[in-house]
């Protein structure tokens, strides 16, 4: 293995020479190129399938089937025009990362003529096996029938791999049964809430609006590592980090990597995958070198939130394909690396109406801030009230250990809004007993008009330790991991805004009919909301042991595991939550939190395996031969006639590695008996966090202490794994 380290530092130096990468011209001419946009379908379809998929598209009404064999002759008239030959459905099921079955558009007719087609069937609905995805016991094995079944709202495209080109359908995917099995489904569902709770709270300020889309723009931070290095650590590539590794002595101490000049070999990776993002529509706006050595960030622009996440895991795959021409891999992983940041996928959120104005906005006259203090407010209000769910969302085994680690937010969930708008809530909190009265109205209004504006100037200053923070016109959702899918932690988030919007205007209403005036009753209830969260309000550093405190003192919750932070699924204020929405029904929901359970114990179980396989197999024989140098060193020294002083440092060290080894022989025996027993236990949460407390929590740092240890007293010339220094900054 060090023959495979050295290998790959010799060819990195003699052939790092860029992926050549051609210009693709002018953004704007290659963007769309091989998506099935409205503009595209208008040239492909009759007018009648062009208004059925518009009706669809715009307006959420079902594809007219009768229409299906137009749409799809157009699409495969339009696909075939570039040279495809193969279509797919293309589903995101509850394995994190997107799948697709693909089939041709060759056929035979019965005299075994050979023609092309694409049915109005086969683009509607397909049948993948369904007991073959996780499914939380919803299918058994002998069940395998599910459906998938096209999404209009999220355009078709075609994703070209190598010479190949496929004709991609998105779709949601169901079991036979019809409860859902991909991370789709529910985000359309909860989209709907939304969209239905916010309109009716939206009536109160325009009649005109009758269209509410959640927004989502996503950050997504990432690392790159040469593949050649990467193959000689199978920690990276099994799991996706690095099981072992010691700190190199310069990290990211000099803050020297932070937006600095991108590395000329990434450059031109990023200008390849950027290219092929174009041409599928994705709208990516910025790219930048992340804190971290070798880490990196792009953000899009802002998207309907279905289209957004569609191109968040779409992306994930084009990263990671085209980092292959380049001779590199890249790291989605939330803690690749220990010591250093680890990469997120920050979420930004907002609602906008069909009228144009973003909720979440400060406006210009006293009406529209009302508006968005509305918005403002239940939106603090749902965090508070669902602070455990909220955490569930982003709960994951590489978020365990990024989540209070560096720039990570902790596991306490908390909302940053800035010292501007804590002091409108605060005025608006002193009107004691809700008593405002018109004059009290209309100049409580004009000081909101007054002091919100502000915010435009970016009055609110940024708090990179705050899980949920206000940035000036929409939420940024900075703890959902990097590796995530951006549809479990939104479906949570836009489901529970819709369950507060709509209490808010069950109260609302109440008040208007006992007498008081919209306006004052908004803000009776907006204060009511304010004084039941402020406790999820914190300013602060929320990486200092005082947050901890205080949070607690609180009531907030501290969940740091996943196992336990995902009992928020199986709770009953969830269940009635999900299924009041129509969003999950309590065997639906049952069923995710089995599967997320099991995905964890699948990591760990893999990471506890590929640690005693390497420390067992590389790390302990390294160990062994160095000191059988050393000990050859000794026996020749003292053949020599040398004093003991000659090699007391060789005795030391010979010391030294025997304990390191014995350390770790023994906790790689205990972890593997720990590791049998949890595999005994039946009940799917117990095995879970024996994996955590008993596998993970008690052996993995201890295992990996003493690995690293080792690392800075063996010959470098005998080391297998390559060192941090080289995969960080070698490229």
């Amino acid at each position: 293995m060090s023959s495979l380290r050295f290998n790959a530092i010799n060819n990195l130096a003699h052939h790092a020479n860029p992926y050549p990468v051609k210009s693709a011209g002018k953004i704007a001419d290659i963007f769309n190129e091989n998506v099935f946009t409205l503009k595209t379908a208008r040239h492909y379809l009759s007018d009648e399938a062009y208004k059925s998929l518009l009706a669809s598209t715009r307006g959420g009404k079902k594809i007219d089937r009768a229409m299906g064999n137009n749409i799809a002759n157009g699409m495969k008239a339009w696909a075939e025009e570039k040279g495809v030959t193969h279509f797919t459905h293309w589903f995101q099921p509850l394995t994190g990362l997107s799948a697709e079955k693909h089939d041709s558009f060759f056929t035979l007719k019965g005299d075994g003529t050979p023609i092309q087609e694409f049915e109005g069937a086969a683009l509607i609905q397909q049948e993948p096996d369904a007991s073959s995805f996780p499914s939380g016991g919803l299918r058994a094995t002998f069940e395998a029938r599910g459906y998938t079944a096209w999404d209009p709202s999220s355009p078709a495209f075609i994703m070209e791999t190598g010479e190949g080109k496929t004709l991609c359908i998105p779709t949601i995917f169901v079991s036979y049964t019809g409860e859902s099995l991909d991370t789709k489904t529910p985000l359309i569902k909860a989209a709907v809430a939304l969209d239905k709770a916010a309109v009716e709270v939206c009536q109160y300020f325009d009649k005109n609006v009758s269209k509410v889309n959640a927004t989502l723009g996503w950050e997504q931070e990432y690392f790159v590592v040469d593949a050649g290095l990467a193959t000689a650590r199978p920690d990276l590539l099994l799991t996706g980090r690095t099981i072992f590794g010691h700190a190199p002595a310069k990290g990211q101490q000099l803050e020297d990597h932070y937006f600095g000049a991108i590395p000329e070999r990434i450059y031109a990776f990023m200008r390849d995958f950027e290219n092929e993002s174009y041409r599928l529509g994705i709208p990516l706006r910025t790219r930048h070198n992340e804190v971290a050595p070798a880490q990196f960030e792009c953000a899009p622009i802002f998207e309907e939130m279905n289209i957004a996440v569609d191109h968040n895991t779409l992306l994930m795959d084009i990263m990671t394909r085209v980092a292959k021409r380049h001779n590199l891999l890249v790291l989605l992983h939330e803690k690749p690396f220990a010591g250093i940041n680890g990469s997120g996928k920050h979420n930004n959120w907002s609602m906008s109406t069909d009228t144009g104005v973003n909720l979440l906005a400060p406006g210009k006259t006293p009406k529209t801030n009302l508006m968005f203090l509305t918005f403002f407010v239940n939106s603090i209000k749902a965090v508070h009230d669902y602070a455990e769910l909220i955490r569930a969302s982003i709960a994951s085994a590489g978020n365990d250990h990024r989540l209070g680690a560096n720039e990570a937010p902790p596991a306490i969930i908390s909302i940053f809004i800035g010292k501007y708008l804590t002091d409108v809530l605060n005025q608006v909190e002193k009107r004691v007993g809700g008593n405002f009265d018109e004059q009290d109205e209309a100049m409580l209004k004009l000081d909101i008009h007054k002091s919100i504006p502000e915010l435009m100037l970016d009055n609110t200053d940024r708090n990179r330790t705050s899980p949920f923070a206000f940035t000036g016109n929409k939420f940024e959702f900075r703890a959902v991991g990097s590796s995530a899918n951006c549809a479990g932690p939104m479906t949570v988030l836009n489901t529970i805004m819709a369950e507060t919007l709509k209490n808010f205007k069950t109260e609302v209403d109440g008040l208007i009919e006992k007498g008081e005036k919209k306006e004052i009753a908004i803000m009776q209830v907006i204060q009511k909301y304010i004084v039941e969260s402020k406790k999820v309000l914190f300013e602060g550093d929320g990486y200092s042991e005082e947050w901890e405190k205080e949070a607690e003192k609180r009531g907030l919750p501290n969940i740091k595991t996943t196992p336990v932070s995902l009992d928020a699924y199986s709770a009953a204020k969830a269940k009635k939550l999900f299924e009041d929405h129509h969003i999950y029904t309590h065997l639906e929901l049952e069923a995710r939190h089995e599967i997320m359970l099991e995905a964890y114990i699948k990591k760990v179980q893999i990471e506890a395996r590929v640690m005693g396989d390497l420390a067992t197999t590389l790390i302990i024989p390294a160990a062994l031969k160095y000191q059988n140098v050393l000990v050859e060193n000794i026996k020749g020294l003292k053949e020599a006639g040398l004093p003991e002083t000659a090699f007391s440092s060789q005795k030391a060290i010979l010391t030294k590695l025997s304990e390191h080894i014995g350390t770790i022989s023994t906790h790689v025996a205990a972890m593997i008996e720990a590791r049998k027993q949890a595999n005994d236990i039946a009940d799917t949460r117990a095995k879970a966090i024996a994996y955590c407390e008993e596998v993970k929590g008690k052996h993995f740092d201890e295992i990996r202490y003493h690995a690293d240890k080792l690392e800075l007293v063996v010959a470098d010339e005998l080391w297998p794994l390559p060192k941090y220094r080289e995969l960080l900054f070698l490229r």
